[in-house]
């Protein structure tokens, strides 16, 4: 049979480093993989921020709300939430008639509301930050191409309700886990990409193995060809039966 091809779900940059096709696209979105997505954010501030901009995102690129992430910073007082919480009628009026961010209605309107429950938050004893993190899983996802990374968990639904129950808008399901992935309570990095397991939240293996101890589940690379090399020798395709030692328990 003929060597099988090995899909790892990264491309490797002019850099010798392995991304995400999409962190290839332009140095903006190269910039903000490497050094950004991903990275542990457990300020009040750094949370709202980036709850907005998930927001903000709904339907549209990624890429769009980050060339517009500096004006959105000075339009919304660098999503000071205490800032924001005090917007009104004029600031309403001001933001869409900003052609440098996303003239969404009710997408503003959220936002400040966000900003208010964000503040009541705080003034009941609850730290936003401290509240989403409270919601990090047991174990984080282990994706070996873009169609492994789930678009929400079972966390992030309960994420969602409980923020929604606090005031928030536009915290669905999936915009939370955008929000955890974003901010690192989840690694969703591609099992070959440079940046897995770099945040310090997570370990690169599931947390029952080791290295060199094939007991448990094995190293992601090595998971990547045992995969290949088990579906070749039963003359089939790789499945996740025969790769179960790969998977983080459960």
């Amino acid at each position: 049979m003929s060597e099988e091809r090995i899909d790892t779900g990264v491309v490797t940059g002019a850099d010798g480093l392995a991304r995400p096709a999409w962190a290839e696209q332009s140095d903006l979105l190269r910039e903000y993989y490497d050094t950004e997505w991903g990275m542990p954010v457990r300020d009040e501030q750094g949370v709202f921020e980036r709850l907005s901009l998930e927001a903000f995102q709904s339907g549209l690129s990624w890429a769009t709300v980050l060339r517009k992430r500096p004006a959105f910073r000075q339009a919304f007082a660098g999503f000071d939430p205490d800032a924001v919480a005090a917007f009104g009628d004029d600031d309403v009026a001001r933001l869409l008639a900003d052609a440098g961010i996303i003239r969404n209605r009710a997408k503003i309107l959220a936002t400040i509301d966000n900003a208010r429950a964000t503040v009541a938050l705080r003034d009941s004893g609850t730290d936003l930050a401290a509240l989403v993190w409270s919601f990090q899983p047991a174990e984080t996802p282990f994706p070996r191409t873009p169609d492994d990374v789930p678009s929400s968990s079972d966390e992030s639904i309960a994420l969602s309700k409980e923020l929604k129950s606090r005031g928030f808008r536009w915290v669905g399901p999936t915009t939370m886990f955008a929000l955890m992935e974003a901010i690192g309570i989840v690694d969703t990095h591609l099992i070959a990409s440079h940046r897995r397991a770099t945040s310090g939240v997570w370990q690169k293996l599931p947390h029952a193995a080791r290295p060199g101890d094939h007991g448990g589940a094995l190293p992601a690379i090595e998971c990547v060809h045992r995969k290949a090399e088990e579906g070749r020798r039963a003359e089939r395709p790789p499945t996740d039966d025969n790769a179960a030692r790969c998977l983080p328990d459960h």
